[in-house]
């Protein structure tokens, strides 16, 4: 296939290109189009158009009930027709959104082996860890510019999915797609099959994935090693995203791989630039400056340390020295607070870790453990970012305990899928009278306390995978995470092209 201003030259007819996701148009091929590739019998005689199939697709996506019914359709449908697909999502993103990434692939990716039927992106299981560079030396992929990679162990905020995983990259590349006109056909999804410790899935007789507990250790490593040998070999300046891998390996495979690719760490990174893009946004509101907030942040994984680094940066560069900006942080853990002398401190985690005389005057619920609710009774903190996944987490008596010494309380509940969410919008705004200033990682909608709703969105993607990413891609940046860019620093992004003007099959010829 080649490609030029006139259209596609490709060699393919009949069953062999209606079964081409790029290149279907089903019953948008013209009578000439039908004739040059011996079509006619292979789809009805009405000769459509592309918005009479969006109409079509519209209605019937709309008459399934369930969201994760609406999931596996789009799925299909992108694995029939991709343009349609896109015009289909571009069109509608803020109804779509939800149902092609967050919150519903979580669901997908449970139930992934339910519904896969055709073959996208590449599955690289351990088996065939001497294959790699045979894989993806397919010509298929010679178009890569963009690769999303899981292995499927740290799914949102729902755990070891395994194989289900590739419905992560998957998603996340379909928005790269709408959202920043990347070319479906140079973005690779990508599933690092290593096994999974999921019992629920190994016990499943229709798991696609391989059978086998996860491997870890030197294998694991050997493993990663061979991959991203392989992409340097192939790609030398492809975009590789890291996305939901757990925090025993996120941190340290970034900083193993930063000077070899540009990368960066979709949970550490991504989320980080965001949530602390929103932070400084909600500062406009409350009047505060920055180094004037007290942040609490509930879940000190790889997101939640990814968030308070980057913050911590921003809040020296206010004029506070490193000292002084840590002690505005009060990150909390499954085991609470985290405080000097407490065992099993990771090292992204130093950083915000307390003096024990820091808190040595503090009121405890329970004497052996500095919990949530402790923290925001005496911290009084500003701001609470929650990237924990434990559902319902910020409770009632925490929110009215910080909305008591808050005027305008920033909470932050970022957890995916809805079902992990830390709390509700509706129920923030119920528990501060009105007054919080609210981001969160899901489309869900809030009501004030006077009744009419409040427009939601869930900006976490839409906002990274139209601005971070294609960013990346387009200027093929040097591998530093946003945290070592100043905040100050701005760049255009040469040849950005809007998704309306996405290079789609519009005519075609032999």
């Amino acid at each position: 296939m080649s490609i030029d201003d006139e259209g596609i030259e490709i060699g393919l007819a009949g069953f062999d290109l209606l079964n081409r996701p790029l290149l279907n148009k089903g019953t948008a091929f013209t009578e000439a189009e039908r004739d040059l590739f011996h079509l006619h019998g292979l789809l009805p005689s009405h000769v459509g158009t592309l918005e009479e199939q969006v109409t079509r697709r519209l209605r019937a996506l709309r008459s399934i009930e369930t969201d994760f019914g609406r999931y596996a359709f789009l799925r299909d449908l992108q694995d029939g027709n991709e343009t349609l697909f896109y015009a289909l999502l571009v069109r509608h993103i803020e109804e779509l959104m939800p149902l092609v990434y967050t919150p519903t692939v979580g669901e997908g990716c449970q139930r992934f082996s339910e519904i896969w039927r055709k073959a996208r992106g590449v599955f690289l299981s351990y088996p065939n860890r001497s294959r790699i560079a045979e894989i993806l030396a397919n010509p298929h992929f010679d178009r890569v510019r963009v690769i999303v990679v899981s292995d499927g162990e740290r799914i949102l905020g729902l755990g070891d999915q395994g194989a289900g995983g590739m419905g992560i990259p998957i998603g996340k590349l379909a928005l790269y797609t709408a959202c920043a006109g990347i070319h479906p056909a140079e973005t690779l999804p990508v599933l690092l099959d290593v096994g999974t410790n999921n019992r629920e899935r190994l016990a499943d007789p229709l798991y696609i994935g391989w059978r086998h507990e996860r491997i870890r250790g030197a294998a694991y490593d050997g493993f990663v090693e061979a991959f991203i040998e392989a992409v340097g070999v192939r790609w030398p300046n492809v975009l590789l995203q890291w996305e939901d891998f757990a925090g025993a390996n996120a941190g340290r495979l970034l900083e193993r791989y930063r000077d070899r690719l540009c990368t960066f760490n979709d949970d550490i990174q991504g989320t980080a630039a965001v949530a602390a893009a929103t932070l400084m946004a909600a500062i406009q509101v409350t009047g505060v400056p920055l180094a004037a907030q007290r942040i609490v942040i509930f879940g000190a994984g790889s997101a939640g340390c990814g968030i308070g680094a980057l913050l911590l940066d921003a809040m020296k560069e206010t004029g506070l020295n490193e000292k002084d900006a840590q002690r505005h942080f009060f990150a909390v853990d499954r085991e609470g607070l985290l405080i000097e002398g407490m065992p099993g401190i990771q090292p992204a985690q130093k950083p915000f870790v307390q003096p024990r005389a820091a808190i040595a005057d503090w009121k405890l619920h329970d004497a052996g453990r500095v919990g949530l609710l402790d923290v925001v009774t005496n911290a009084r903190p500003t701001a609470l970012i929650a990237v924990s996944g434990q559902p319902g987490a910020l409770t009632e008596p925490i929110v009215r305990t910080m909305a008591q010494h808050v005027e305008k309380p920033i909470i932050f509940p970022l957890s995916n899928p809805t079902s992990r969410a830390e709390a509700t919008p509706e129920n923030l705004m119920q528990w501060t009278d009105g007054r919080a200033v609210i981001g969160n990682g899901q489309s869900v909608c809030a009501r004030d306390v006077e009744g009419p709703t409040r427009s939601c969105r869930s900006d976490q993607q839409f906002l990274h995978l139209s601005g971070l990413g294609p960013g990346r891609a387009r200027l093929r940046c040097a591998p530093d995470p946003p945290s070592r860019c100043s905040w100050r620093r701005q760049r255009r992004w040469p040849g950005f092209r809007p998704p309306s003007t996405m290079p789609v099959p519009g005519s075609c010829r032999r």
